[in-house]
């Protein structure tokens, strides 16, 4: 049965003038086996510990000590990821018969939200008894997508689940494809690269994709 989950918020670090300013904030949730740190720019999960097989805490996935790592350039460490994660082929979509062009920002296609993604604004956190409640309004017309698009991401901690739920709500038809963008080394930190690792995945089927990562269809 274990304790109940403990949530603390701290201060993280101020965001530069021109990103707007702002505060960001931390959140450490923790319980008797996992610890996790969430702040409130791009909902980053900045660092996630748990026991290992000797009973020592280390952290499993990669990230920065300081806010200057993340307002730098990073392949989207543990954040999250919107309106749309992964590759939208030439930036272009059709809804409801109106044809929408986006920023391209990775070869000729749109990644991750384009060019200032979910991943590089601030979210408003909202504490609950078991974890943190981020909620966001992208407006109409935001990165070339239609639609105010309101978004909740809760993550919760019970135990050693850690938990993410996605919510979003739209004025107008819009794609939505939200995911958490957490790199992990479960060999912990400071130990080295994963190339070693092996992973299962057990997969009735894949999607095969081209050199610039399009589904092949």
């Amino acid at each position: 049965w274990g304790a109940m989950t403990e949530v603390k918020r701290e201060v993280f670090g101020q965001m530069p003038r021109e990103e707007g300013g702002g505060v960001v904030e931390k959140f450490v949730l923790k319980s008797d086996s996992v610890k996790v740190e969430i702040l409130s720019l791009g909902c980053i999960i900045a660092a996630l510990e748990t026991k290992g097989r000797d009973g020592e805490f280390s952290d499993v996935v990669l990230g920065f000590d300081t806010l200057e790592g993340y307002t730098r350039k990073h392949p989207f460490f543990g954040a999250v990821v919107g309106r749309v994660a992964n590759r939208i082929a030439k930036g272009r979509f059709t809804v409801d018969g109106k044809e929408y062009q986006l920023f391209l920002n990775n070869g000729p296609n749109s990644l991750h939200g384009g060019a200032r993604g979910f991943d590089k604004v601030l979210w408003s956190p909202q504490v609950l008894p078991n974890g943190v409640c981020f909620f966001r309004l992208s407006p109409d017309g935001e990165e070339g997508y239609p639609g105010d698009l309101k978004v909740w991401v809760t993550y919760t901690l019970n135990g050693g689940e850690l938990a993410i739920n996605y919510r979003a709500q739209t004025s107008k038809t819009t794609p939505v494809n939200l995911t958490n963008h957490a790199y992990f080394n479960l060999a912990g930190q400071g130990s080295r690269d994963i190339y070693d690792h092996e992973i299962s995945i057990e997969a009735d089927s894949y999607l095969p994709v081209d050199n610039t990562k399009i589904p092949t269809g």
